[in-house]
């Protein structure tokens, strides 16, 4: 058995009307498609591509996001290469939202080029650049023999 990826993400909101503009508006120009089926009597927003789901429902308690806190500290979609991290900063940019500009972060990996910008509850969303580091994973797998710093044991 291998797990092959997230097959979905639900997301709670504190004001359900506000974050479904914002994310009818991101989602639709990042490609996923939307569908509004309620669950146990409950609004929702699925937004789906042909990886991934990421659903919003109304939050029955609480406030905000804190990403320092016990749970979520952020998301992060993946693009194939830095072309689309720079394609999605100017799509969220037309959309009127701020973004953090796109960049390098040596400190994760010596090629990790992302951005960042947050949803209305403060949700912290990244967009990613696959990394050699990411693609060596994918491409090297089967060598990877240890379970701690398994990239580390090879070289």
């Amino acid at each position: 058995m291998e797990i092959t990826g997230l097959d979905h993400i639900y997301i709670t909101a504190s004001d359900f009307q506000k974050s479904e503009r914002f994310y009818d508006a991101v989602m639709g120009a990042f490609g996923f498609k939307k569908g509004d089926k309620p669950i146990a009597g409950s609004r929702h927003a699925h937004y789906f591509n042909r990886h991934l789901q990421y659903t919003i429902r109304p939050a029955l308690r609480g406030e905000g996001c804190d990403p320092y806190a016990p749970g979520l500290h952020h998301f992060c979609f993946q693009t194939a290469d830095r072309v689309g991290v720079d394609q999605a900063c100017s799509l969220l940019r037309d959309l009127g939202l701020s973004v953090a500009p796109p960049a390098e972060y040596p400190e994760y990996n010596d090629d990790y080029y992302a951005v960042f910008f947050e949803d209305p509850d403060g949700l912290r969303l990244e967009i990613v650049a696959r990394s050699r580091s990411r693609q060596e994973i994918v491409e090297r797998w089967d060598d990877l023999t240890v379970f701690t710093n398994p990239i580390a044991e090879l070289r």
